[in-house]
C-alpha cells in the first residue's frame, strides 16, 4: 500500500504500464531522384504497415474495469529497505547489493493504488505492495461505488495480489499474452496516478526481461508509457485492447516518472493468480543458488569469452542445486537449451518452472562448459562477523584473520576470512571491515598464507567472493 520513492531508485506504487502491438508504422524508404520508387515489399527487410492502434476505443472498452484502491492501516518497515530504498551503484557490486537506508517502524498510513476486474464476479488484480500491511482495503469502481475488498492472497516475490469484492456482472478486461510481445509495440496504462481518476498514458515497449534490484522473479517489461504513484497495480494494454501487463515500479530521481517504467508481464500474474485461488497459497520453483551478472572484469577473470550468464555467489546446502553439484564459482550460460544472458533470466525461468520439474543446466567450470541435470525444489539471517587484527596482503590491501568457529556459526560458514581493515584497491571496490572473504576465482579460501600467494601468483585481475550479513557477491578487484 506504501508509494516507493525515493532519491534515484527504483520506485513501486504507482507506476507503469506495459503493453504490446503489432507493429510500428512504416517509415519512407531512401531513394535516389531517378531511381523507381521502392516499396516495403521490396526492400531487404520489409516492415509492416500497422496504423497507430485506436486508443479511445480502446480506452472507452476498458475503463469501466478499471478500479482505485484505497488501503489504510498499520505500515511495517521491520523487514529493512526494499528496492524502493537506496540507489544502485552500477560501478560497485556490493553497493548494488548492500545500498539502503533504515526507515522508522510502524506507522500508520493511507494509501492508493489502481487494479482492474478479471471476472464478472468481482476478482481483481494488483500489485502486493499496494495492499501490503493494509488493515482496510476498499476499491472504487468507475461509476463511483465502492466495496469492502478481501485480499485472498499476496505474493511478494513477484508482487502480484488478488482482491474479491461482493459485486456481480462487472465489467471485466481482455488478458493477452505477454509472451508475444516485442520491444517497439505499441502499449496503453489505465490507472489513478496521484488519485487521479481514469487517466491513460501510452507508449511503446522499450525492453523485455529487465531485471531489477530486489525482484528476483519477475522479467519485468520495460515501457516508456507515463505511469507515478497511483498507477500500480494498473493494467498495461496492447495495441488490441488486451491486457499484456501490470504497472509496478519506475526508476526516478524524483519520485515520479522520468522516461522508464516497468510492468509485470501478464503471463506471469496469471500463473501466481491460479496458485492463490485455487491453493490459497503460492509456491515458487527454486534452484538453490545465490547469482549475480557477470562484467567483463568478471568474465575475464573467469576466463570466458563474453560476460554472459550467471555467476554462482552461493549454493545452499541439501538445494536442487546442491544435489546436481553445482558450485560456487560456476557460470551457469543456459537452461534447457535457452541461453541465460544475466542473473535475472535465470531466477525468472527457474522461478516460472514447476517444482519436480527437471533441468538441463549447462555451466561453465575451470575453463571448460559441461552439463548437469537438477530436479527443481521449492522456493535465515546470518549475524554480522566480527573483526579483528591480521596481516595484509600488500597488492591486495585487505587485513585479514580466520573466523574463529563461534563467527563461522553464527555466519554460517565453515572457512573463510573475516576482513579487519581495507584499503587501497579492496576498499576502492568496496570492501570494508566485518566482510568475510569466501574464495578467489571460485577457490575456497582458509588462511591468510593461502591468500596471499594466491594474490601474489596472480595476474591484474581477481574476483573475490564476498559474504556481508545474508548476501553474498564476487567482487573484481584490480590488482594492477
Amino acid at each position: 500500500m506504501q508509494i516507493r520513492t525515493s532519491t534515484l531508485v527504483w520506485s513501486a506504487a504507482g507506476l507503469l504500464a506495459v503493453g504490446t502491438a503489432t507493429g510500428l508504422a512504416t517509415p519512407a524508404l531512401l531513394q535516389t531522384k531517378d531511381s523507381p520508387p521502392v516499396t516495403a515489399a521490396e526492400s531487404p527487410h520489409p516492415i509492416p504497415q500497422i496504423s497507430t492502434p485506436n486508443y479511445r476505443a480502446i480506452v472507452a472498452e476498458n475503463q469501466a474495469a478499471v478500479v482505485g484502491i484505497m488501503t489504510a492501516g498499520e505500515l511495517n518497515t521491520s523487514a529493512g529497505p526494499g528496492p524502493e530504498f537506496g540507489s544502485p551503484d552500477d560501478d560497485n557490486p556490493l553497493g548494488q547489493l548492500f545500498h539502503g537506508r533504515p526507515m522508522p517502524r510502524n506507522r500508520m498510513v493511507r494509501g492508493q493504488g489502481s487494479g482492474f476486474i478479471i471476472s464478472s464476479d468481482g476478482l481483481l488484480l494488483t500489485n502486493a505492495h499496494v495492499v501490503d500491511g493494509a488493515k482496510d482495503v476498499t476499491v472504487k469502481l468507475s461509476d463511483h461505488r465502492e466495496f469492502k475488498a478481501k485480499v485472498l492472497g499476496s505474493d511478494k516475490a513477484s508482487d502480484i495480489a488478488v482482491l474479491k469484492i461482493d459485486a456481480h456482472n462487472l465489467p471485466v478486461v481482455q488478458l493477452g499474452n505477454s509472451d508475444q510481445l516485442g520491444v517497439g509495440d505499441y502499449v496503453l496504462a489505465i490507472g489513478e496516478p496521484f488519485g487521479l481518476e481514469e487517466t491513460a498514458t501510452a507508449g511503446i515497449v522499450s525492453a523485455k526481461g529487465r531485471s531489477l534490484p530486489g525482484d528476483g522473479y519477475v522479467p519485468f517489461i520495460q515501457t516508456d508509457a507515463a505511469v507515478n504513484p497511483g498507477n500500480s497495480g494498473g493494467p498495461l494494454f496492447d495495441a488490441n485492447g488486451a491486457v499484456v501487463g501490470i504497472s509496478a515500479q519506475i526508476y526516478s530521481s524524483s519520485g515520479g516518472y522520468q522516461g522508464v517504467s516497468f510492468a509485470i508481464p501478464i503471463n506471469v500474474a496469471v500463473k501466481i493468480k491460479d496458485q492463490i485461488v485455487n491453493t490459497g497459497k503460492v509456491v515458487h520453483a527454486r534452484l538453490g543458488v545465490q547469482v549475480q551478472t557477470l562484467d567483463q572484469t568478471l568474465a575475464n577473470s573467469f576466463k570466458l569469452n563474453a560476460p554472459n550468464g550467471a555467476l554462482v555467489d552461493k549454493v545452499e546446502p541439501d538445494s536442487a542445486a546442491s544435489q546436481a553439484g553445482i558450485k560456487v564459482g560456476d557460470v551457469i550460460l543456459k537452461v534447457d537449451g535457452a541461453p541465460i544472458v544475466d542473473a535475472g533470466q535465470l531466477s525468472a525461468r527457474i522461478g516460472s518452472a514447476v517444482p519436480g520439474d527437471k533441468a538441463s543446466l549447462e555451466v561453465w567450470r575451470d575453463g571448460k562448459v559441461l552439463t548437469v541435470m537438477a530436479t527443481i525444489g521449492t522456493a535465515t539471517r546470518l549475524a554480522e562477523p566480527s573483526a579483528g587484527n591480521g596481516p595484509t596482503p600488500g597488492r591486495l590491501g585487505l587485513a585479514v584473520r580466520p573466523l574463529n568457529p563461534q563467527e563461522q556459526r553464527a555466519a554460517g560458514v565453515t572457512g573463510g576470512l573475516v576482513v579487519e581493515d581495507a584499503q587501497g584497491r579492496a576498499a576502492e571496490a568496496g570492501i570494508q571491515a566485518g566482510d568475510v572473504l569466501l574464495s578467489v576465482d571460485g577457490t575456497p579460501v582458509d588462511n591468510v598464507a593461502q591468500l596471499r600467494k594466491m594474490v601474489q601468483d596472480h595476474g591484474n585481475q581477481i574476483a573475490l567472493l564476498i559474504q556481508r550479513g545474508d548476501s553474498r557477491v564476487f567482487v573484481p578487484v584490480p590488482l594492477g
